[in-house]
């Protein structure tokens, strides 16, 4: 009989990614989809109507909740495990990890070292912000790389904190995440700001997995940026850092996690690690898998996220991996533009199809069709750029990367025209 699993708020990733699961797993577990996808979840989404109707409806159902939703998918879903008495971590381990504010405090205490200086504020009160620059501000509860960024002066400070678009976020953006504070008893604010020192080195995701209180590292990913803009180039594993450096990021991992009260989830830590100095420093906590990343494990060690997330979500062994994948590389290739552009052509799915199965080991997103504008501002996405798709690929080293993802870019065939002016402008 095969167990059955709730996919709460499905996202973007998931319809892609579940379809490279191991086949087996289909003959032995049967995966729901809640029909509140993680895109269509409004301001006003009230987690305690939303957690009756579910518990009500699914009670003595279901075997398992999962999901890959940053945003509030790991709220409902731990929220409704906890309900139906299925394995899960603690909504109030996903809030204190998702509150930067608060995983930074237990982090102080474990892992000390590795926590950048940093000060609370409130935007709405100007003798609590910041006065040495430059410093690195972003929301205690943070969506994406919104309003995330390096300020240099007092100035550039005033300007991000009266932007209208801020005030919005704050308002109602937020407001789940307030909803789901007050169901777990959380007293602490959730519109506040963070102002820390500033970290550099290599970026890197450690992605793992908690169960029983022990952690495992399924894996290191290296980031990448774009040299003339703080936007994501490229996302690689395996990491290029020193075994060494790896060894002390999943010790790093395996004090805090547990710490912080996570525990039958997979999560992942955004680190950074300066050569020079030696040290590991903590961006932030993400109390769920990166549903971007998965298939890369599958590719390289032979162990898709997803078949983990899932194990862990029925409260069965985690697979080991039983083999090396079939490449020596894979990387995540995030394609932008950098200028506000109109969409004059973006591959249908029977042209995506067929492009995958051109090149193995390749896996397209496209987030963008014919007519749609893509504006670059400030307020959006990381605000130099727009990002219309991602491929997924693997290769035999990490030099041939790049060269198979143009390659995969061209025969795509996304095509875009300036908002401002005429004449077509190819990807």
């Amino acid at each position: 009989m095969r167990r059955r699993v709730l996919l709460v708020c499905p996202t973007s990733w998931d319809e892609r990614q579940l379809e490279h699961l191991p086949p087996e797993l289909a003959t032995r577990c049967e995966l729901v989809r809640d029909e509140l996808a993680d895109e269509d979840v409004r301001w006003d989404f009230e987690p305690e109507a939303w957690l009756a109707e579910r518990a009500a409806r699914w009670r003595g159902r279901l075997d398992g909740v999962f999901t890959t939703s940053d945003y509030p998918g790991a709220l409902a879903a731990a929220a409704l495990a906890a309900e139906l008495g299925l394995p899960g971590p603690s909504l109030a381990s996903v809030l204190a990890s998702a509150h930067k504010e608060l995983a930074r405090e237990c982090a102080a205490r474990v892992v000390p070292e590795a926590v950048p200086a940093f000060q609370v504020f409130d935007p709405d009160e100007r003798a609590t912000w910041p006065t040495r620059f430059p410093c690195f501000v972003k929301p205690v509860r943070g969506s994406f790389s919104l309003f995330a960024r390096r300020i240099e002066s007092p100035h550039e400070l005033a300007e991000l904190l009266g932007s209208p678009a801020l005030s919005e976020y704050r308002r109602y953006v937020l407001a789940p995440f307030a909803r789901f504070a007050r169901l777990a008893g959380m007293t602490r604010r959730v519109d506040t700001f963070l102002a820390e020192e500033l970290l550099g080195g290599t970026q890197v995701t450690l992605e793992g997995f908690v169960r029983g209180g022990v952690v495992e590292t399924l894996g290191i990913v290296d980031t990448g940026y774009h040299a003339h803009a703080p936007s994501f180039a490229r996302f690689d594993l395996p990491s290029a850092l020193p075994a060494s450096v790896q060894a002390q990021m999943q010790a790093l991992a395996a004090r805090l996690v547990p710490a912080l009260g996570l525990d039958h989830t997979l999560f992942n830590l955004e680190l950074f690690h300066d050569a020079s100095s030696g040290r590991i420093g903590l961006i932030e906590v993400n109390p769920r898998p990166c549903g971007q990343f998965a298939d890369l494990y599958a590719k390289v060690d032979g162990r898709h996220s997803y078949a983990l997330a899932l194990a862990l979500a029925l409260g069965e062994p985690v697979p080991p991996a039983r083999r090396p994948g079939a490449w020596a590389a894979a990387a995540s290739l995030p394609l932008r533009t950098f200028a506000s552009v109109r969409v004059r052509a973006a591959p249908d799915v029977a042209r995506r199809r067929a492009v995958e199965a051109a090149h193995a080991g390749l896996l397209v997103f496209s987030e963008c069709r014919a007519g749609d504008e893509l504006r670059v501002a400030p307020d959006h996405e990381d605000g130099f750029s727009v990002r219309y798709g991602i491929l997924n690929v693997g290769a035999a080293s990490r030099s041939d990367l790049l060269e198979k993802g143009a390659r995969v870019e061209r025969e795509l065939g996304f095509e875009f025209e300036p908002l401002e002016a005429s004449g077509p402008a190819t990807a």
